[in-house]
């Protein structure tokens, strides 16, 4: 009878098992799923019943290098990080052998097949945009597995050498045409400005003498400069009629 009583002790102390807050159990009785068990400690009876743990916190899966062609047929690697986390411990368990392994392939997949829909300028200016519709795709193929696609970063895209110093030639001609657009506007501010002083000068009488009276001091101040002096036509024409009289 005590050999009963040890071997039933030791067979319910085998059977406990034990399921951590982040966890979840998925139960098993005679191959049929029977329930969902919460953290604490639960006793599991051999051969009759079995358990299988899933995690249920937040999982990063590092998506490896992928080649993938845009739009405009320029070849790229891309590689990504998706954050995601189980939901639904029954289903991720019921509905895909693997999730991990599904999850990572499928965004694999989904990477190269977006970025054959968009141009290289997009792909690099528009990346936020490119990572939320690779989540959005992942996170409704992945909702009958119980799973939650919480985000997606694309962390590097690397092109061709060739293709480097084409982008960076073209960056170069950018900035040289935003340089003479900028010094061709900077020019038409300083003829407009010139023109309005022209004006105002032809309007008010003396105002050349004095603009030049005060040059000639501004000069005058310097004993290395060679002035030469420029005579008003005003004044030509005074003396011309004084020579007539």
């Amino acid at each position: 009878m005590e050999w009963i009583l040890i071997i039933f002790i030791v067979l319910v102390l085998s059977s406990i098992r034990q399921i951590n807050q982040y966890e979840r159990g998925v139960k098993f009785t005679l191959g049929r799923y029977t329930a969902i068990l919460g953290p604490g400690w639960h006793v599991i009876w051999p051969i009759f019943q079995n358990m299988q743990k899933v995690d249920t916190r937040v999982r990063a899966v590092d998506v490896p290098d992928q080649e993938a062609i845009t739009k405009d047929n320029i070849s790229t690697r891309i590689n990504a990080v998706i954050y995601y986390k189980v939901t639904s411990a029954e289903k991720a368990i019921l509905e895909v052998q693997n999730y991990y392994y599904a999850v990572s392939q499928l965004a694999q997949t989904t990477m190269r097949n977006l970025v054959g829909e968009v141009t290289l300028d997009e792909l690099l200016s528009e990346r936020n945009t490119i990572s939320d519709r690779i989540r959005d795709i992942i996170d409704k193929a992945t909702d009958p597995w119980g799973i939650k696609v919480d985000n997606v970063e694309l962390k590097d895209i690397s092109l061709p050498e060739e293709m480097k110093r084409v982008i960076a030639k073209q960056a170069e001609a950018e900035r040289e045409k935003r340089a003479v657009i900028t010094k061709a506007e900077g020019e038409v501010i300083a003829a407009n400005n010139l023109a309005t002083a022209a004006q105002t000068m032809a309007s008010a009488p003396g105002a050349l003498h004095l603009r030049t009276l005060a040059t000639l001091n501004d000069l005058s101040s310097d004993q290395s400069n060679t002035v030469i002096f420029a005579v008003p036509i005003e004044v030509l024409n005074a003396i011309q009629g004084f020579f007539k009289k």
